[in-house]
């Protein structure tokens, strides 16, 4: 295979999707991945288109308000930064627009870009992700709420900060597997932001997000010791774009399930199954250890079913 083909595949610069795949394991060990000159012209091109939309939107959406709340300018701009950002998102399913909390797998940084473009929804995210460059702030925008998964009295806080965005019927999404994945995984989902729902706040219903990045997820999904800067420059490097069916599953009221496990239970079998449908196989284990979510991996292998080394 040559480098064309492998970077059509893998949207890496490599001499062959092998060489590319040795690349990524070695960025989920945490070793910085080399970019080419090509693929820093994409992250120059990128980092301009990105500057230009804040140029137009921040403005707008600061001038918005001093005259009326809830701007619509970031979601608009988040959309457009999704798509600069190499995501062609395609919406599944009928979003609730108010009283609705989401829950959602989590493979990738842009995914909040592109969740808060189609739906215009708050986030709760890992702290991390607030020192990513651009990212992070670009999240802000849209009224995310940055926590450290080990602070316990940051939970605390994150709960009343989610309270108070559903009293003002925001739209809100937890990941609540704790952590990004590969997208051909699905980790158990912790329950404590789910504390909000007990007792559920009136009117509010759960709807439980599938994100499916398909094969791609392989090759941007920010896994293992990878740090957020060489995650970003990777995919930002990357040539080309990718497919993401954002799947808005049927909604369920968290009154019809007996505290924050069960509706937990009931939200991550409809996007295990939904998971399952969209690849076509059964989930694989994650195999990446995950501490802040007592996570142990197992020996499973993080090559994929058609990899070849």
């Amino acid at each position: 295979m040559g480098q064309s083909d492998a970077a059509l595949i893998t949207g890496m610069d490599a001499a062959s999707e092998s060489r590319a795949w040795q690349l990524r394991i070695a960025a989920a060990r945490g070793e910085t991945t080399a970019i080419s000159l090509r693929g820093w012209f994409r992250i120059a091109l990128r980092a301009l288109a990105l500057a230009l939309l804040m140029i137009i939107f921040v403005p707008l959406h600061y001038f918005y308000r001093i005259f009326a709340y809830g701007s619509p300018f970031p979601m608009l701009f988040l959309r457009y930064a999704a798509r600069v950002s190499g995501a062609r998102v395609e919406v599944i399913g009928t979003h609730l627009k108010r009283d609705v909390f989401y829950v959602a797998n989590h493979v990738s940084w842009i995914d909040i870009l592109s969740l808060a473009g189609a739906c215009g929804t708050a986030f709760v995210a890992k702290a991390e992700l607030a020192q990513a460059p651009l990212v992070g702030w670009l999240a802000s925008l849209n009224r995310t709420v940055f926590v450290k998964r080990e602070h316990r009295m940051g939970v605390a806080e994150q709960i009343n900060a989610l309270k108070e965005a559903l009293a003002d019927n925001w739209s809100v999404t937890v990941f609540p597997e704790g952590t990004t994945t590969d997208g051909q995984s699905l980790l158990s989902f912790k329950t404590s932001m789910l504390s909000v729902l007990e007792p559920p706040p009136p009117g509010v219903l759960v709807q439980p997000v599938l994100l499916d990045y398909g094969a791609v997820a392989e090759w941007i999904g920010w896994i293992g010791e990878e740090g957020g800067l060489n995650n970003a420059k990777r995919v930002l490097a990357r040539k080309g774009s990718f497919k993401l069916r954002v799947h808005f599953l049927e909604p369920f009221s968290p009154e019809d399930f007996r505290g924050r496990k069960a509706i937990s239970l009931e939200a991550r079998r409809r996007i295990e199954e939904a998971l399952c449908l969209a690849l076509g196989k059964p989930l694989r284990k994650f195999a990446h250890d995950v501490a802040p979510v007592r996570y142990a991996a197992d020996q499973a292998a993080i090559v994929p079913d058609d990899a070849s080394l």
